[in-house]
């Protein structure tokens, strides 16, 4: 099912840092089985700012949403369901078009349905395999280069530490900050730094989680790049952290990791390994706020969670304890 005489390959993507460590290994199957094409990744700012030239299956990053004015022998849609992102790919006039198609979307040459409680890693090892590229790999794999180490060596110390992050774009997705805080005194027990981790506007988050602990404990948001941060969560004893793009790197630089997710959430995101990768599900299924419940009819074809419009944790029922113990055995080992 290869393309013949593939010189460049389109890859559309243009959403978070989680989704683009999705993608990482249905990226390196494509370079493995085009090795020669130049492969460009259709993505947002992040994307061009942040990993224009850094090692990695892709070769250029250029903006989705601005004119893409050449010429592509293969458009791969790994973005969603297709009812906007096929017709960008088709748009793009390749002689091949490959991707994801929910029901009523606009048709490629080669689609996968879009079902939409599937792991994204396989989903989208799903779509290259269309055209050819079996999976190399099903772990995300996140090079570091020498200025990340150095950049990450010059903010913390070489020492045993551990990596909270309490941030998360959707605050139905946030551990409570004092929970946060319970696992850290837990680890500074075990002889562990904490250092908390963040973007600059989750300051008060990771404020919050230092506040509440008893030990010390240093923020670190909003102080590392993201090559820098990445080069942190690769030397960490221990990552915990909400259902989030830290979360997803770190488990790609190596790092042993322990995610807090809702179940819904799990279902597509969390990895397959159980050595250094230990999931803790949220089974909580109604608004803890007005109780609306998430099992509607509307709720497996959107893949949310209730509509009510209230924005409460939605993991307040993974337990304390259970993220102290998984996070002091990843220590231990």
């Amino acid at each position: 099912m290869l393309v013949d005489d593939v010189k460049r390959i389109a890859v559309l993507r243009a959403n978070a840092l989680g989704d683009y460590v999705f993608a990482l290994p249905a990226l390196e199957s494509l370079r493995a089985a085009y090795p020669d094409a130049e492969i460009v990744l259709l993505g947002a700012e992040w994307h061009v700012r942040d990993l224009s030239g850094r090692p990695g299956p892709v070769d250029r990053f250029v903006l989705a949403s601005g004119p893409v004015e050449e010429k592509f022998d293969l458009a791969v849609q790994l973005h969603g369901g297709g009812a906007q992102s096929n017709p960008l790919v088709a748009g793009l006039g390749a002689r091949v078009t490959a991707g994801l198609r929910a029901e009523g979307a606009p048709a490629l040459d080669r689609t996968v349905p879009y079902i939409y409680y599937q792991s994204e890693v396989f989903r989208h090892l799903e779509v290259v395999g269309l055209v050819g590229a079996p999976p190399v790999t099903y772990r995300p794999r996140w090079a570091l280069t020498d200025r990340d180490v150095a950049e990450a060596a010059r903010v913390v110390p070489d020492a045993p530490f551990a990596v909270l992050h309490p941030g998360a774009n959707d605050p139905r997705r946030r551990w409570p900050p004092d929970r946060f805080a319970a696992v850290g005194d837990a680890l500074r027990a075990a002889g562990v730094q904490v250092f908390v981790s963040g973007t600059g506007t989750e300051a008060p988050l990771a404020d919050a989680v230092v506040s509440a602990m008893r030990a010390p404990a240093t923020s670190l948001a909003g102080t590392l790049s993201l090559g820098g941060l990445a080069a942190l969560l690769a030397r960490s004893a221990v990552v915990v952290a909400n259902d989030t793009g830290p979360l997803h790197l770190a488990a790609a630089v190596g790092a042993p990791v322990v995610g807090l997710y809702w179940v819904g959430n799990f279902i597509n995101s969390a990895f397959v390994d159980r050595s250094t990768y230990r999931p803790l599900i949220s089974w909580t299924n109604v608004c803890p706020e007005c109780g609306a419940p998430a099992n509607t009819d509307e709720y497996p074809r959107r893949g949310g969670m209730p509509t009510c419009g209230h924005r409460p944790s939605f993991l307040i029922d993974i337990p304390v304890s259970e993220a102290v113990g998984d996070a002091l055995d990843l220590v231990r080992r």
